[in-house]
C-alpha cells in the first residue's frame, strides 16, 4: 500500500515541491507522522489521494460555512478556507489541533477546535452548509452516530462529502491490514449507512491510474471521455474499467441540493509529476543495475572457468576489474567467484523488491 512512512523512508519531499502546493506553510514546523493521519510532507501516491479529495470538495465550498470533521494536520481546512465563507477544522487530537492553529491560524475565516467527530454536541443544529470528512469512517466504531451528527449540523440544503476505503479492494484483494482501521465497509454497507440520513447520494470511486491524457490546447477542459483497453482480449471499452480503492460520496437530503455530478470524471495532478518522475527514475536505475549484473555474470563465468577476462568494452568498469584479477591465480579466482556471486545475488534481490 502507498504508505507515507514507506514513501518518506525512500524519498522525502523537497521544500520547493511542498511550497508550490502550500506556500503559506513553514515546512520545518511539521506534525510528526505516526501512520494514523496524513501529513502534507508525505509523497507520491498517498499525497495525490489526500490532496485530490480536498481539491474536489473545494469545488462545493465557495461562499459556504464548512466543517472539516477529523481535519488532522489542517492542510485541507486551509485549502477549503481559500474559497469558503468560513471553515471549522475539528479533530479529536489535541496535538493536531495545536499544530493546525500554529501552522494555518493566520486566516480570519479559519478556526480549529478539538472535537470528536462522533460527538458534535457542542455544534448548533443547521450551522454548516458543507461538511467534509475524509478517511474518518474506518477509524471509528460509532459510524452511525457520526453520520447522524453530520446530518444534524447541516442546513436543510447542506451537502456532505465523505470518503471511505473499499474493504474489498483496499484490504481483501490486496491482502493488507491497516492497524489503524477499526471498521472498513463494503460499497453496499457504506450506501446503507449514508441512506439513513441522506436520501440523495452520488458515489464516486477513487484510485491512482496510469493514463495517457489528451486535451484541447485552445479551450478550457469541458468534456472528458475515457477508454480502458484490455490487453488480454484486445478490446477497448468506453469508461474507466477499474475497481476503486476508495469511495467518495456526495450526499444531501434532496436531489435539488445535490450538485450536478452525473457522469463526471475529476482529475488531479501535481505540476512536477512526482509519481511519474519517481517511476521514470526507478526504471532507469533498474536498467542500469541490469547492465551491471550482466557484466558481473560475464566476469563470474570467466573467473569460474579460469579463462581470459572479457574486453573492457563489453563489461562495466567494476566487472572488468574483477575479471582481470580472476586470471591471476586459482585462489584469487575462487575468492572473486564467491564475492561476485554474492553481489549478483544481492543485486537481484534488490531489483525484485
Amino acid at each position: 500500500m502507498p504508505w507515507c512512512a514507506r514513501a518518506i523512508g525512500r524519498n522525502g519531499v523537497t521544500p520547493a515541491a511542498a511550497a508550490a502546493i502550500e506556500p503559506e506553510r513553514v515546512l520545518s514546523d511539521s506534525l510528526p507522522f505516526t501512520g494514523e493521519r496524513f501529513t502534507p510532507e508525505c509523497v507520491r501516491e498517498i499525497w495525490y489521494e489526500h490532496w485530490h479529495r480536498y481539491a474536489f470538495a473545494a469545488r462545493f465550498a465557495h461562499g459556504r460555512r464548512v466543517l472539516d470533521a477529523a481535519c488532522g494536520e489542517g492542510y485541507g481546512s486551509a485549502l477549503l478556507a481559500r474559497v469558503a465563507a468560513s471553515v471549522l477544522g475539528a479533530d479529536v487530537s489535541a496535538a493536531a489541533i495545536a499544530h493546525a492553529r500554529t501552522r494555518y491560524g493566520g486566516r480570519p475565516n479559519l478556526a480549529f477546535e478539538q472535537l470528536d467527530a462522533t460527538a458534535l454536541d457542542a455544534l448548533a443544529d443547521a450551522s454548516f452548509d458543507l461538511v467534509v470528512s475524509f478517511e474518518t469512517l474506518e477509524h471509528v466504531e460509532a459510524q452511525e452516530r457520526m453520520v447522524a451528527g453530520f446530518a444534524r449540523v447541516l442546513a436543510p440544503d447542506g451537502v456532505l462529502v465523505i470518503s471511505s476505503p473499499d474493504r474489498r479492494t483496499y484490504s481483501e484483494v490486496a491482502g493488507f491490514r491497516n492497524e489503524f482501521h477499526v471498521r472498513e465497509l463494503y460499497r453496499e454497507e457504506l450506501d446503507a449507512l449514508l441512506a439513513a440520513h441522506f436520501p440523495a447520494r452520488r458515489l464516486f470511486g477513487q484510485k491512482l491510474l496510469f493514463q495517457s491524457a489528451m486535451w484541447d490546447l485552445e479551450a478550457p477542459a469541458a468534456n472528458v471521455t475515457a477508454t480502458t483497453f484490455d490487453r488480454a482480449t484486445g478490446i477497448a471499452a468506453d469508461g474507466l474499467g477499474y475497481a476503486p480503492l476508495y469511495f467518495v460520496a456526495i450526499c444531501a437530503r434532496t436531489d435539488a441540493a445535490l450538485p450536478p455530478l452525473a457522469g463526471r470524471v475529476d482529475l488531479f495532478g501535481d505540476a512536477g509529476e512526482s509519481v511519474y518522475a519517481h517511476y521514470d527514475h526507478e526504471v532507469r536505475k533498474n536498467i542500469a543495475a541490469g547492465g551491471v549484473i550482466a557484466g558481473l555474470e560475464r566476469a563470474l563465468a570467466v573467473a569460474q572457468a579460469g579463462g581470459a577476462a572479457p574486453s573492457p568494452a563489453s563489461v562495466s568498469p567494476a566487472a572488468s576489474e574483477s575479471a582481470s584479477a580472476a586470471a591471476s591465480s586459482s585462489a584469487e579466482r575462487g575468492e572473486i567467484s564467491s564475492r561476485a556471486d554474492g553481489l549478483v545475488g544481492r543485486l537481484r534481490a534488490w531489483l525484485a523488491r
